[in-house]
């Protein structure tokens, strides 16, 4: 015998995870292969494993999600805006904010449509696993200031760009200096833009009668709404403009 030493490796009991929605559809694949099969429960198992997937990829999605916010940051306002107002623009939210999507799987495009009332702006935001969430916001033209029509359309663009993705991604901005609320009286908060009393003016009249008198009690005055107040008064109009367009569709 010689003096070398002998290894003696030990089998490996190493076992390929695989995912639930991967091993139903092996369950699937030998059914399929089966002379007899059923074509009914055929299409009932593949409607089962579509599910399956679509679970495993809204999980997967909600998972990269939580990851991902804790690595956005709150983005400075850098730009200027109607009188003291400052916004951080579409350039720098995706400069800081693209590569992080990246990192965890993730991309966002968007649609812009015409509306009676002015633009559609739909952003979507999509991960790699396959699932994917949007978010739709109705705002007029900016005519604000001496804007042609092509640059009309382009601000209006550029602000649902901005205002979708951070609805989104859930992106806070502030002040590059301190949290964009020092300048105001502490018994004061900003209220909202022209715009943005533009669009829920818009939106209140795609309401029904009933939700524009209670919305006039609450708000006689759109442009005394708190800024911090918009996306909750954002969400309500949108919601009743919807149920009110579906009433209208249901009556006809």
């Amino acid at each position: 015998m010689s003096n070398s030493e002998i290894i003696q490796h030990e089998p490996r009991n190493e076992i390929a995870q695989v995912s639930p929605a991967q091993s139903f559809m092996n369950i699937v694949e030998r059914v399929a292969t089966m002379p007899d099969i059923n074509m009914d429960a055929l299409e009932r198992m593949l409607a089962m494993q579509e599910r399956i997937m679509a679970r495993d990829a809204e999980s997967a999605f909600n998972a990269a999600m939580a990851e991902m916010q804790c690595e956005i940051p709150t983005i400075a306002e850098r730009a200027k805006g109607h009188g003291t107002i400052k916004y951080a623009t579409l350039e720098d939210i995706s400069d800081i904010v693209k590569p992080i999507m990246k990192t965890h799987g993730f991309a966002i495009s968007f649609k812009v449509e015409h509306a009676a009332a002015g633009l559609s702006v739909t952003g979507i935001l999509m991960h790699r696993a396959g699932h994917r969430e949007q978010t739709t916001m109705l705002l007029p033209i900016d005519t604000s200031g001496s804007k042609n029509a092509v640059q009309a359309v382009g601000s209006s663009t550029s602000y649902g760009k901005r205002y979708v993705m951070c609805a989104l991604l859930n992106i806070t901005t502030r002040g590059e200096d301190d949290d964009a609320y020092s300048a105001v009286p502490s018994n004061q908060e900003p209220v909202i833009t022209e715009i943005q009393v533009r669009q829920l003016k818009a939106l209140l009249v795609k309401c029904s009668e009933k939700a524009q008198v209670q919305f006039n009690k609450l708000y006689p005055d759109v442009g005394s709404i708190q800024r911090s107040a918009f996306d909750t008064v954002l969400n309500q109009l949108t919601t009743s403009a919807q149920k009110n367009a579906q009433a209208q569709e249901g009556d006809v």
